[in-house]
């Protein structure tokens, strides 16, 4: 991957997370958190 593609995808996805949290709001954004924590955390003990 190139920069330019991964600073295109860095600005869509933290687009795409401003809008979100303009619809809305920010309660469902700490449960995805919660849960890619929860993701990490499995996929590091499987490592």
């Amino acid at each position: 991957m190139t920069d330019r593609i991964a600073i295109w995808l860095g600005g869509l996805v933290l687009l795409a997370i401003g809008v979100d949290i303009l619809l809305y709001g920010t309660e469902h954004l700490l449960f995805l958190a919660r849960k890619m924590y929860d993701l990490v955390d499995w996929l590091a003990f499987w490592r």
